[in-house]
This record gives structure tokens, C-alpha cells and sequence, in this order.
């Protein structure tokens, strides 16, 4: 299998304000020498939590992101050195599904513009080509040709995302840059548009860098895994879920520091899917201390007294006689 892209010591950093006039200015590195493979045909998922540099380190390989160094190499061809022009030419192989799918549609354009939109812009086809494209994208997203002249906000949010895909399609890309293209949809239309995706992975061989902090959305669709945290990977690994939950608690820093703290409670000792040891918690021991009796009513009392069982009398001098019981002898 050849490698369709080869990311190399990718560096982002942003400006900072200065904290003087004549101090020097700061830099926030968002990505810190991050260095992946994806191969032609499969799916990479780069998961970890917000913040991370997930979505900054996709959109710096595909030069959406100015990058501060390293190399992207795309079918042996460097990104970042190329000039406007052969950058420009270069995005028809490269295309991207974002995250919500209203923003990123014009809301006064029809969806057959929007569709049509990449195919004007890279003068691809004749117009009668292209619609004919259009047409051919609608159905194999699932949507209807009559839906061809609607506006965005006629649809729903899955349909919404159909039509993203559909235009990240009209180019024949090699490669989906997918920024979690499922997070802003229910759980029932996440399911179709993911197994829509996987279908035209295997359909049109396509290769996804796909980007999501959610698991099991990304053992769904993707091959291989990679780990971010704090702008670096820290792991990378295949899609099984026990490689994934091992990469995720053994790699990540915080997972390392609350591994190493003692466990505030008792328990006995079990292996986890890692092979580590850790405490099973235990509720405390119950006391065995039983509860204090109702105190006995007046007849009860007196009764008590006459057999010689009562608990204050007991208490204080023990067993008595019915003949000295308080009760009997008419001691208040």
C-alpha cells in the first residue's frame, strides 16, 4: 500500500500580544513537531480531548493553517512549498467536510449552485457535465434530484451534511479532510452519515484524515488511530477498541499522574484491559453495632420490671426481685 500522505515535523504557532512596547513578542505553539502517515485507502482518526491541536494540525497539512515548519508530503510532493496557483491546483484532490453544515453552506444559494460551486471555480466539464455531476452526486449521497433547487434551510441537519459531502465529492478528491463531521447531529443520523462514509470509502477508495474526540465514532470509520494531546501525539495505533483504550490510558500525560495516585479507598486488586494493576472499590464495612431498642412503653415497663428483664433497673443493679421492682412497690 503506497502512502498518500506524510506529515513531518508540523509545527503551528500563533502571535501573541506583546506584554511591553519593546518586549519581544510570544508565540503559542498549538502543534509541536506532530509526525504521521496515512496510506493510501484508509482512514486516520486523531482523536483527543478540545483543545488538543486536532483540527489545527488538519487544517496546517492541508495549508488552510499557515504552518511554522515541517513537511506534507502528498503523493511525494511537498504542500507547503508549493506557490498559489499549484496549491490551487493541487485542491482538487484534497477537500474538506466541516463540522456544522449550516454555516459552511450559503444560505441564498440553491444546493445545485452550492454542489456546482467547485466544478465553475476549477473550470472542470462543460455546464451540462457538471449538472449532469450534480445529479449523479445527489443520488449516490441519498438525497433526490427534485431537491435539486431547494434552499439550505428547507433541509434537515443530516440532509445538510449530505449536501457537504456531495461537494466535497465533485472533484474526485483522493483525500476527505473530516473535521467531526457527525458531532453537531443526533445519534440516529449520525449512524447514516457514518455508514455513508464508510460506503464511499470502500466505493471510491478515498482516504479520510478524520478528526473526533468520540471512540467509538472513530472505530466505526477510520484504520489506524492517533492520540493528540497539548498540540503532540502521543500514541498511534489500530482502530480494536482494547489498542485504542491501552493507547489512550497508557499515553496520555494526565492518564500516566492519576495512575501513579493512591487510591483513597480499599479494594482488592484486579488487572485491567492494560495489564495494570488497580483497586476495585469496596463499600465500607457495615457496623456491627446494633441499633438502640424503643424505649418500652409504661405497661411493657412494668411488666419488665415484674420478670426482672428491665433495662434500666438491669443496667444499674441487676436482675431484681418482683418483690423490690419500682413497678410493684409503687415508686414512681
Amino acid at each position: 500500500m503506497s502512502t498518500l500522505l506524510d506529515v513531518r515535523d508540523l509545527t503551528v504557532r500563533f502571535a501573541l500580544p506583546k506584554p511591553a512596547i519593546f518586549a519581544e513578542r510570544p508565540y503559542l505553539e498549538a502543534v509541536r513537531k506532530v509526525s504521521f502517515r496515512l496510506e493510501a485507502g484508509h482512514a486516520l482518526g486523531i482523536v483527543g480531548e478540545s483543545g488538543s491541536g486536532k483540527t489545527t494540525t488538519a487544517m496546517a497539512a492541508i495549508r488552510l493553517t499557515p504552518a511554522a515548519g515541517g513537511e506534507v508530503m502528498f503523493e511525494g510532493q511537498d504542500l507547503l512549498c508549493l506557490d498559489d496557483e499549484a496549491m490551487r491546483q493541487r485542491r482538487r484532490d484534497v477537500q474538506l467536510i466541516f463540522q456544522d453544515p449550516y454555516s459552511s453552506l450559503n444560505p441564498r444559494a440553491r444546493v445545485a449552485d452550492i454542489v456546482r460551486e467547485p466544478l465553475d471555480l476549477m473550470e472542470i466539464g462543460t455546464p451540462d457535465e457538471r449538472m449532469a455531476r450534480v445529479r449523479e452526486l445527489f443520488t449516490l449521497v441519498g438525497l433526490r434530484p427534485d431537491q435539486l433547487n431547494l434552499f439550505p434551510h428547507q433541509f434537515s441537519g443530516g440532509q445538510r451534511q449530505r449536501i457537504s459531502i456531495a461537494r466535497a465529492l465533485t472533484t474526485n478528491p483522493r483525500l476527505l479532510v473530516c473535521d467531526e463531521p457527525v458531532s453537531a447531529l443526533d445519534v440516529a443520523i449520525q449512524a447514516q452519515i457514518l455508514n455513508l462514509l464508510a460506503r464511499l470509502k470502500s466505493e471510491l477508495r478515498l482516504s479520510y484524515l478524520f478528526i473526533s474526540h468520540d471512540l467509538g465514532v472513530v472505530r466505526h470509520v477510520c484504520d489506524d488511530v492517533a492520540v493528540m494531546y497539548l498540540g503532540c501525539i502521543w500514541a498511534e495505533s489500530s482502530r480494536s477498541a482494547r489498542a485504542m483504550r491501552c493507547s489512550m490510558r497508557r499515553n496520555t500525560p494526565t492518564r500516566r499522574r492519576s495512575c501513579r495516585l493512591r487510591r483513597p479507598w480499599r479494594g482488592a486488586s484486579q488487572r485491567d484491559t492494560c495489564g495494570r494493576s488497580r483497586s476495585r472499590a469496596i463499600r465500607p464495612a457495615r457496623s456491627t453495632r446494633r441499633p438502640a431498642a424503643p424505649s418500652p412503653t409504661a405497661a411493657q415497663r412494668c411488666r419488665m420490671c415484674a420478670a426482672g428483664t428491665c433495662p434500666s433497673c438491669c443496667r444499674a443493679a441487676g436482675p431484681r426481685s418482683p418483690a423490690t421492682s419500682p413497678a410493684l412497690t409503687g415508686a414512681v
